[in-house]
């Protein structure tokens, strides 16, 4: 297998697209060589079957969608109220929805992991390890609520991304502000009304 890092990276990102595009029927890697526009032949030289490019895929859509630590840094600062969990997670719709095609692929690829257990195994282990990662940073950050908001957020945050890249006509009525904050609001306590009770 061959070791080039930048190489490797173009074909997994002409991997996603491709995924992204055509659903995972037409990932092939002719398909993979055309799109990272190199030599046929190419992407068989680094990948040593069809189920290694997937699984290589997955792990390159994670590393791409990681956010950068100044992000990171940034999201620590401010208040820990309501209105900043709003304002994260408005952030976090916005990073995903940017990566159209590398969200699209990850869903591609949860419907391939239906069928082939070592893909089903790294995206069960990454993305509860993105969970737990998201648990952690709510609870070191100060943020309220607890893990079960996190999770609840997670589940509903995705749906919306899922819809706002596949349907967008379904909600046309409805901005994705409106109900990012619509759903912190519901699952989040008003901290003012509390204290009157």
């Amino acid at each position: 297998m061959r070791h080039n890092p930048a190489r490797r990276a173009a074909l997994l990102d002409g991997a996603i697209e491709v995924l992204a595009r055509e659903g995972a029927r037409g990932l092939t890697f002719r398909s993979v060589d055309t799109e990272a526009q190199v030599p046929h032949g190419t992407a068989s030289n680094y990948f040593a079957n069809r189920d290694d490019l997937l699984i290589q895929v997955g792990h390159r859509c994670y590393e791409r969608l990681e956010p950068e630590q100044d992000v990171v840094a940034a999201a620590l600062e401010g208040p820990r109220d309501r209105g900043r969990v709003t304002e994260l997670m408005r952030d976090i719709v916005e990073r995903l929805s940017e990566f159209r095609s590398g969200y699209l692929a990850l869903l591609e690829l949860r419907l391939e992991a239906t069928r082939r257990p070592e893909l089903r195994r790294l995206l069960t282990e990454r993305i509860r390890a993105d969970v737990e990662a998201n648990i952690d940073f709510h609870d070191r950050a100060g943020l309220p609520g607890d893990a079960t908001t996190v999770v609840v957020l997670y589940l509903a945050l995705n749906w919306l991304v899922l819809e706002r890249l596949t349907l967008p006509g379904v909600f046309p009525e409805r901005p994705g502000e409106d109900l990012i904050a619509a759903v912190v609001e519901r699952l989040l306590p008003d901290p003012a009304r509390e204290s009157d009770v």
